[in-house]
């Protein structure tokens, strides 16, 4: 059971009456932002593990 293409546009038209056409630009630029800023972070744990890993030995 996934997400079908009715509930993608639902969740649309809601964040749409949500915020207006005139913020949704805005709040999609953050929402990417966080999303960059997230897989960044984990990025650098993976990266900060394998360092510990690569001392231990």
């Amino acid at each position: 059971m996934g997400i079908g293409i009715w509930q993608i546009v639902l969740i649309l038209v809601v964040v749409l009456v949500i915020f207006g056409a005139g913020k949704l630009p805005k709040v999609m630029g953050d929402v990417g932002k966080g999303m960059k800023n997230f897989k960044q972070g984990l990025n650098e744990e993976d990266k900060e593990l394998e360092d510990k890993k690569s001392k231990e030995e």
